[in-house]
């Protein structure tokens, strides 16, 4: 059976067919994984200097990586501590975003405790999630496990010596989407052994971390400058534009899981994770339910040896059943509406996060949980993205194509994964304002050459197809040529399954219709919108050749299917009230 490999810790290196680090004879994990060779930054678990205004963590000193250093050769061979808990850090996250927040209002001093950083490292820069016809907004927040070890702390939890002062993995990270009216939560994780190409990113000191020519880690993405790339990873895959970040370290997790008294799980049969090699996480439960905490928690939350097939993905799953389960028991717990434990808990939570400059105040954070709280549990939906074994190295993972692009695309637009909403969500986008027709508009459009235009590639479509690569300068060539000299591609990402002119004001009506004539679009497509602030083509999926969109009908201009109205399968839905998941149990791991 295929599985998942540990992570291994050798040296990052680009090889013949685009793998980083698939050299002759590498060790299948340590030629992904790379070697640790960058010093260790200001925000706790960046790679570099934080970039925010609030007290930062401890600097850090760089050393030496790589397998040819000590280093490297220690790491290749301590594989488990390293791992330890890499993904109890994003549940911190979850309690954070999951609590009342009402103690928050209390502790203002916790002020100068909040470390941020940059939220988007990448140049290419996504717009604001479109309100809907109420004008309410969804909320897209990136969850990141940092797997850093730079405090005595966090070593005690099972970090070796040597991992100290080395470039962090975001082995863990789940994207949040709360929709526009707060009536269900969306969580996307990624699995830490999926392959990608990584993009461009340049620190908050200007270092460029060029995007990458082959495959590499999606973990590796936080040691390239620091979360902010990691957000930049994120929204290059899903076309979803990121609203803050949430960085969390082990420290915190394990005052937070204790706090709640522990979180009631359930195995299918007795379970003891360890096998005759030594590999497992120590985890014994007996079938049925138990209420962990403390070591158990940690332990659960690290098991693969033991769960489904034994893989990362099995262990994805166990998580996204503790996630829930901690939810549950966090809003029905007493205890934590005491002002003296909601006290503790966020001194745990601010002490272990790093977060965007947006969230760099108390009462923001507060906002945000209390927008976060009006979810029901049972409108929460966790899903792992769709993917299948990659060709490119043995036991990696790539998104499954069709499938990964639908939920991607459900996401973007607003659509619950549960199936209990319309077609387009609670968040259909507001009807655009009446296009002006070429009588009514009074102000003149300007000569062609004095026109600015910004073109985005939209060829991708609502349902998150591949779009058609050099679209944007295709078409802005095209536009050149026709006398606006202005024309320029956008990089921002887009999605428009039939190609549209937007405009920001009724001072560019004019010169919007004046694109539309010149290319052959009719007045309808031509709309005034608050998401540009100028002329913006949008070249659609009805335009992926040629010099005009197809007509309707044709091969490229056929109607879209309808949108899905519910998770694919494939991304393994688990809904926050189902009290009754219980993990299947490996063959040879009962006792």
């Amino acid at each position: 059976m295929r599985q998942s490999s540990v992570r291994g810790e050798g040296a990052s290196t680009e090889a013949p067919d685009g793998i980083a680090g698939a050299d002759a004879g590498a060790d299948a994990s340590a030629a992904i994984a790379g070697g640790r060779d960058g010093g260790r930054g200001k925000a706790a678990g960046t790679g570099r200097p934080g970039a925010g205004t609030r007290r930062r963590s401890p600097g850090r000193t760089g050393g030496p990586g790589g397998p040819s250093g000590p280093r490297g050769r220690a790491r290749t061979r301590r594989r488990g501590p390293r791992r330890v808990l890499r993904w109890i850090s994003t549940g911190l996250a979850f309690l954070v975003l999951a609590t009342a927040g009402a103690g928050y209002l209390y502790y203002r001093h916790l002020n100068d405790g909040i470390q941020t950083d940059a939220l988007n490292l990448g140049d290419g820069k996504l717009g604001a999630s479109r309100p809907n016809a109420f004008g309410q907004v969804p909320l897209n927040i990136l969850l990141i496990g940092s797997d850093a070890r730079d405090d005595k702390a966090n070593q005690d939890l099972g970090g070796a010596r040597d991992t100290f002062g080395g470039t962090p993995l975001a082995d863990v990270q789940m994207l949040v989407h709360v929709s526009a009216d707060r009536s269900n939560m969306s969580v996307i994780s990624m699995p830490r052994d999926t392959l990608l190409k990584l993009p461009k990113c340049t620190d908050t000191d200007g270092k460029v971390y060029e995007a990458t020519a082959g495959y590499r880690l999606t973990n590796e993405s936080l040691g390239r400058g620091g979360p902010g790339c990691t957000v930049a990873t994120w929204q290059e895959l899903t076309g979803i534009p990121i609203d803050h970040f949430m960085m969390i370290d082990f420290k915190g997790v394990v005052s937070m899981a204790d706090a709640i008294g522990g979180v009631p799980v359930c195995v299918q049969d007795n379970v003891f994770s360890r096998d005759s090699e030594g590999h497992g996480s120590g985890l014994k439960l007996t079938k049925g339910e138990t209420k962990i905490q403390g070591v158990q928690a940690l332990q659960w939350l690290r098991t693969r040896y033991g769960f489904e097939d034994g893989t990362d993905l099995a262990r994805t799953h166990a998580q996204h059943m503790y996630m829930n389960s901690m939810a549950r028991e966090f809003r029905a717990n007493a205890n934590l509406r005491n002002p003296l434990k909601l006290h503790s808990l966020a001194e745990a939570a601010i002490g272990a996060m790093v977060v965007d400059s947006g969230l760099d105040r108390i009462d923001k954070l507060f906002d945000l949980s209390m927008e976060l709280k009006k979810v029901p549990t049972g409108r929460i939906t966790m899903t792992t993205m769709p993917w299948v074994y990659s060709d490119r190295l043995e036991g990696k993972v790539e998104p499954k194509e069709g499938d990964a692009q639908k939920l991607f695309a459900m996401v973007r637009d607003d659509i619950p994964l549960d199936g209990k909403g319309p077609a387009k969500g609670a968040t259909a986008k507001p009807a655009p304002t009446p296009t002006p027709t070429a009588s009514a508009v009074t102000d003149p459009a300007a000569s062609p050459d004095r026109i600015p235009v910004m073109v985005r590639n939209a060829t991708a479509g609502k349902q998150g197809e591949a779009k058609t690569q050099g679209r944007a300068d295709a078409v802005a060539a095209l536009l050149n040529g026709k006398g606006f000299t202005k024309a320029l591609a956008d990089g921002q990402e887009a999605a428009e399954d039939t190609t549209v002119i937007r405009y920001a004001g009724l001072d560019q009506a004019g010169d919007a219709l004046a694109v539309a004539t010149a290319l052959g679009l009719p007045a309808t497509a031509v709309q005034r919108s608050t998401d540009v602030s100028g002329v913006t083509l949008f070249v659609g999926k009805d335009w992926r050749t040629g010099d005009r969109p197809a007509a309707p009908g044709s091969a490229t201009g056929a109607a879209a299917e309808p949108p899905p109205t519910v998770a694919p399968d494939s991304a393994r839905p688990l809904n926050g009230d189902d009290s009754g998941a219980c993990m299947e149990v490996q063959k040879g791991f009962t006792w």
